[in-house]
């Protein structure tokens, strides 16, 4: 079968081409691919190339699909695995599947299978791991978000607190407890105060800071300071950027300036991450959620603090098959919307450019559809591009009639009318 696919040959080396994928087997499962989120980690697996620890050494002869957040319908199934899949079935994927200890994963490393593509082949890796799973559903933009929900949602399982002259961990974030989430109106961010308010282990306080008023303010008018109290938490957004100390700033907002139980680090900045650990309580725990692009990255940490009062570090790069499961479940029970993270939405011949830029466009979460071609486009454009065009007339009517977001019917209008890949 024949796909068209963004493939990576080294760094900063994307090209869109269409190939054969390798031939059908007794083991195969080919899936269309219908939407894809486009990841900051595939920025810098574009920038590193062949450095990455998940791209293979020889991408340059043997190049690789990138894209690992994407969703669609399964197409043709091997013998040996028509017992637990069937085309016409939905599914998304859990691209760190870990077997045998491997770091390859979907999106980095396998010439046949990555979410920027019309059509894959299923790495055996990902049959055997259990990490293709059935998505229930008619809007795929939402499964394309199950995979970075399930990172938010690992990152918050990864949190831990030690009991005092016990070696005991206690997995989560201290149940009523301070929570701060620096730097956390970007798209994982804004997932990340979704889960927080929703999930079922609240902080008490939660404290969302950037150095960015209208991304702050974005982010409070999706996920309200009034929701967040319907839920138990009393949630502050604050601008960091013209505090004169925003340490101390930072921690007069926890009762008796006792500090953060648990902090989120969503920057790969050092000034924050140590600002993080600075606001630490007793036994509070600094998880770094951004990984850098420089391998050398690096900051200070208060040692006394990690021996006297048991402050430490933790860190996760990828959600595993439960936290997705979690997210799906989460999904459809309507706790989580991760509509807010959409702010642009493109086609498949957009996204070379798309990822090599990534970090210099603003917004949040850029979707792709890949049957489809249509340059990056912020969906707060809609309206003036629905002068000259009706298909963006009629999705800004959507959009704006759900709150300025994205949805399953803007999705299949999109679907319906845009142009094809060709």
């Amino acid at each position: 079968m024949k796909t068209k696919a963004v493939r990576l040959y080294g760094k900063q080396d994307l090209r869109l081409e269409e190939f054969e994928l390798s031939p059908m087997t007794d083991d195969s499962v080919i899936c269309e691919v219908v939407a894809d989120s486009i990841c900051m980690s595939s920025y810098k697996a574009a920038v590193l190339g062949a450095e990455h620890a998940r791209v293979p050494d020889d991408v340059a002869s043997n190049p690789t699909i990138i894209g690992h957040e994407f969703c669609g319908r399964i197409v043709e199934v091997g013998k040996n695995w028509q017992h637990k899949y069937k085309p016409g079935d939905g599914f998304v994927i859990q691209p760190a599947h870990s077997y045998q200890g491997s770091m390859l994963a979907p999106g980095y490393s396998y010439r046949d299978c990555g979410g920027d593509a019309t059509y894959v082949s299923i790495p055996i890796e990902i049959l055997k791991m259990d990490c293709l799973i059935p998505y229930h559903s008619d809007v795929f933009f939402l499964g394309a978000l199950t995979e970075p929900l399930s990172c938010v949602i690992g990152t918050y399982h990864a949190m831990y607190h030690t009991r005092d002259g016990e070696y005991v961990h206690d997995m989560g974030i201290v149940e009523g407890g301070n929570l701060a989430l620096l730097a956390s109106v970007g798209p994982m961010g804004l997932a990340a105060i979704d889960y927080a308010i929703h999930c079922d282990r609240k902080p008490g306080l939660m404290v969302v800071t950037d150095i960015d008023d209208a991304r702050l303010k974005r982010a409070a008018s999706i996920y309200t300071v009034e929701e967040a109290r319907k839920n138990g938490i009393e949630l502050h957004y604050v601008n960091t950027k013209n505090m004169a100390d925003p340490v101390k700033e930072l921690r007069a907002l926890t009762r008796d300036n006792h500090g953060f139980d648990d902090v989120i680090c969503f920057a790969p900045v050092k000034p924050v991450v140590e600002q993080g650990d600075q606001i630490l309580a007793v036994d509070g725990c600094l998880n770094f959620f951004a990984g850098p692009s420089d391998l050398t990255f690096s900051a200070l940490v208060n040692f006394y603090n990690v021996h006297y009062k048991r402050t430490h570090i933790t860190a996760t790069s990828h959600g595993n098959l439960e936290d997705m499961r979690e997210a799906i479940r989460m999904l459809n029970a309507g706790k989580l919307n991760p509509a807010a993270l959409v702010t642009h939405i493109g086609g498949l011949d957009c996204v070379a450019q798309t990822t090599l830029n990534l970090p210099k466009i603003p917004g949040a979460k850029k979707l792709i559809y890949t049957h489809i071609s249509l340059p990056l486009t912020a969906i707060e454009d809609f309206g003036e591009l629905g002068k000259a065009d009706p298909m963006f007339k009629e999705l800004d009517e959507i959009v704006k009639a759900n709150n300025g977001l994205w949805s399953g019917e803007a999705e299949k209008l999109l679907l319906k009318k845009a142009k094809p890949i060709g």
